[in-house]
């Protein structure tokens, strides 16, 4: 535990792509987790459901928190969100409401409620279009060009005006995630273009392949964080830090030439509308490893090799890969042809596991 006692964590999101493996890695260290969640991708679980570490749980839609749902708690990890880029350009409307908004209200509830620590899961795509080639660090200009990058930059400015000497705000603006979780999902590139390798002997880009991109295992992301909860105050408090590794930083054409090593007898072609991508960074991860002791444990060419051996292990298909049941902007558009969610992303009904 790093010296620290275990706390009361709530972890929203818990049952998403990072949220199951943060909820065992928190467990696994001994802290004591409840998760909140609307559980939007109950149907999309990946090998055995039995891999998702059990905890108590409260149903709900992020944008219906209650203060009750706060109490008694020193520390939130905030995972939940409409998450990620082509995600938050569903509706941005919708977007700015979950991941902005209610992430205020959010922590406004849990700063009344006596939460010391508020550990919110924010993004390199902060950094938007910021050119590419120099490494940005936690104090370069945030430049989002999404909706979800807008949101989670509007998120870390309002909830820094929060910050007093009970209340400490903390942001991780985590590198694009790959690995594999019970909750698993192919709409973040590593994870895509494995897939597409493994499913038909080709690595789509759907890109030119020249941006800049820096990436990170959920592993290792979940590790950070329970670093900032392991941190005495002063170094966390109200303060931004980069999760990943610096030389993990890869043009999207050098990834897939690591997945084209990794997957036999594969190679790279560019999908048909393939296009230059505004999104094009590449960041500086010094300062958590130098200030919380943070080192990351996975590499891209080894996260890669863990994602082709799961889908290899689990059979993935073609039509399974390019169905929605692990992108989760498809899986949510089923769900309100399905009449399932209403426009706003709410269950129509209430979930099997709703109290």
């Amino acid at each position: 535990m790093g010296g620290r006692l275990a706390m009361r964590v709530l972890v929203t999101g818990h049952l998403g792509y990072i949220g199951t493996i943060m909820t065992r890695t928190l467990v696994d260290a001994g802290h004591d987790v409840v998760g909140l969640d609307s559980d939007l991708y109950r149907r999309c679980t990946w090998g055995d459901p039995a891999d998702m570490v059990e905890v108590p749980a409260i149903w709900r839609d992020l944008r219906d928190v209650q203060r009750q749902d706060v109490d008694g708690f020193e520390a939130v990890v905030h995972l939940a969100a409409l998450s990620n880029d082509p995600l938050g350009d569903l509706d941005p409307e919708i977007t700015a409401d979950v991941n902005h908004r209610a992430t205020v209200r959010l922590a406004e509830l849990a700063r009344d409620a006596g939460v010391s620590r508020f550990v919110f899961s924010s993004s390199c795509s902060n950094y938007g279009a910021s050119g590419g080639e120099a490494y940005l660090t936690e104090d370069a200009d945030l430049n989002p060009v999404t909706a979800y990058g807008a949101s989670k930059v509007a998120s870390e400015r309002d909830l820094s005006q929060l910050a007093s000497d009970a209340f400490s705000p903390t942001y991780l603006r985590s590198a694009t995630a790959y690995g594999v979780s019970p909750r698993l999902r192919f709409d973040v590139v590593l994870n895509n273009l494995v897939a597409w390798a493994a499913t038909t002997g080709e690595i789509r880009l759907k890109s030119d392949g020249s941006p800049w991109r820096p990436v990170v295992h959920i592993e290792d992301i979940s590790r950070a964080f329970l670093a900032v909860l392991n941190a005495p105050r002063e170094l966390i408090h109200d303060r931004a830090f980069n999760v990943g590794t610096t030389s993990e930083n890869f043009r999207i054409r050098e990834l897939a030439e690591i997945v084209a090593v990794t997957v036999p007898d594969c190679e790279v072609t560019l999908a048909p509308d393939a296009s230059p991508d505004t999104r094009n960074y590449r960041v500086n991860c010094d300062r958590i490893a130098s200030e919380l002791g943070f080192r990351a444990t996975w590499t891209a060419r080894r996260g890669a090799r863990q994602l082709y051996e799961s889908y290899m292990a689990v059979g993935l298909t073609l039509d399974e890969f390019e169905g929605p049941r692990y992108q989760r902007i498809a899986h949510l558009r089923s769900l309100i042809q399905r009449g399932d969610l209403d426009a706003s992303l709410r269950w129509r009904v209430a979930t099997p596991r709703s109290a």
